[in-house]
């Protein structure tokens, strides 16, 4: 490694022993090192904050099992790119070793670049690492997230941080000719927001800055503050505030407080955070919070998403404005929500239930024979588009999933549901 090069840099680990952090991974026991003994790897995604040693880790992966390694990023590569390193892998020998492809933000690619993947992953023509920030299950396709698995990097707390400047004082060939003085680490902690690179690249700075030609460095709160001046108040769209302050909005929204949650828009905003990012978010706010209190909201939240995909900054930041305040002063209700995860838990309890007979489609002579749909009632025969028959298996029968919130319209669905059903969904699953 070249000495001019970036600190962060020459410290990058050369060795699964070298990572600081992700114990659940690499360390001893670790299911990625396990996977690495027997010379087999899935596809996979590394999911998490920026600077945890995502990259590092996809090129110790690719050393270590002595295979190719490609390298794209989602933000300036296409299709094209992707075909041609899938057509070099396939290329390199009827008995070689499938070649690693990372792709850093993966997140940022298309559905169309995320589907031109599927192929040679499934084949096994290249085993994929991703990368990326942003939670895989909205940003990665299901197809290609089905094929992959998921490992989630964790943030390196204060320990591990100061691991890494102790180390690269001692073992760095720059660092070790100088004399350096750690006096304090509060601001460089802060100033890291725990992201490794910027911590090694600002203690960097800052011994420079100190030394001054001279090869002895103290290094305090005050030096770094100077050093960093202005940039540990500014918001990280891709470093821990980043969750933080999406966080704020979400629960300003869910706490119908509108003065809040646009003043965490408005630092979102400032920060150059993507909209749609923002946008997603009030859309699974506006179901997961709201729901059947007030369908509109779902609707406002989704013409929002749509709205500000067309228009991006600055002007759809009026449009977010308007939908954080809409779902902000919005009833609110989590009974879908709840619903759901009723259910689910009733699934994996119960395991896979016959469906009722009655129920069942009958497209051939013989299912119809033996009685599938026999006992069905159309229920737009019936009184009022209603026919009281049993839709649920017979183990489970009269489990409420759906309990409305008190809230003017789904009160109003109370006392319909209790109208047509007469008090048979009388308990609630657990």
């Amino acid at each position: 490694m070249e000495q001019h090069a970036p600190l962060a840099e020459r410290m990058r680990p050369k060795t699964l022993d070298d990572v600081v952090g992700q114990e659940h991974l690499v360390g001893k026991n670790g299911i990625i090192r396990k996977a690495l003994a027997g010379g087999l790897l899935p596809s996979m995604i590394l999911w998490g904050p920026p600077g945890v040693g995502k990259t590092t880790l996809a090129r110790l992966i690719a050393t270590q099992l002595d295979r190719p390694f490609h390298t794209l990023s989602a933000i300036s590569s296409g299709v094209k790119d992707v075909r041609e390193v899938i057509e070099k892998a396939s290329g390199s020998g009827l008995f070689s070793r499938a070649a690693v492809l990372f792709i850093d933000e993966i997140h940022r690619f298309s559905k169309s670049q995320q589907d031109s993947l599927l192929g040679a992953v499934e084949k096994g023509t290249i085993t994929l690492i991703g990368a990326t920030t942003e939670n895989p299950s909205f940003e990665v396709i299901s197809a290609l997230l089905s094929r992959c698995q998921v490992y989630v990097l964790e943030p390196l707390d204060q320990s591990h941080l100061r691991s890494l400047l102790d180390r690269a004082m001692a073992e760095d060939p720059e660092m070790k000719q100088m004399d350096i003085t750690l006096k304090e680490t509060s601001a460089l902690m802060r100033a890291s927001g725990g992201d490794a690179r910027r911590l090694l690249n600002t203690f960097d700075l800052c011994v420079k800055s100190a030394a001054s030609g001279t090869k002895k460095a103290v290094v305090d709160d005050k030096l770094v503050i100077d050093v960093v001046q202005n940039n540990t108040a500014r918001y990280d769209k891709q470093g821990e505030q980043h969750y933080d302050i999406i966080s704020a909005f979400i629960k300003s929204m869910r706490g119908s407080d509108p003065n809040a949650a646009v003043y965490w828009l408005a630092r979102m905003v400032e920060g150059g955070e993507d909209p749609l990012f923002i946008a997603r978010r009030m859309v699974i706010l506006s179901s997961e919070d709201i729901g059947n209190a007030d369908p509109n909201a779902l609707l406002m939240a989704t013409t929002s998403m749509q709205a500000a995909q067309l228009i991006g900054w600055p002007e759809s930041r009026i449009i977010l404005s308007q939908c954080a305040i809409y779902l902000a002063c919005a009833p609110k209700s989590n009974a879908s929500y709840l619903a759901i995860g009723a259910a689910q838990s009733t699934v994996k309890a119960t395991g896979d239930l016959s469906v009722p007979i009655g129920l069942r489609n009958a497209p051939t002579k013989l299912m119809k024979e033996i009685g599938y749909g026999a006992t069905y009632q159309y229920s737009h025969d019936g009184e009022g588009n209603f026919i009281p028959q049993e839709f649920l298996p017979e183990a489970i029968s009269g489990t409420a999933f759906y309990e409305p919130g008190e809230n003017p319209r789904e009160k109003k669905l109370a006392d319909l549901l209790e109208k047509l059903w007469s008090g048979k969904y009388g308990k609630k699953t657990s």
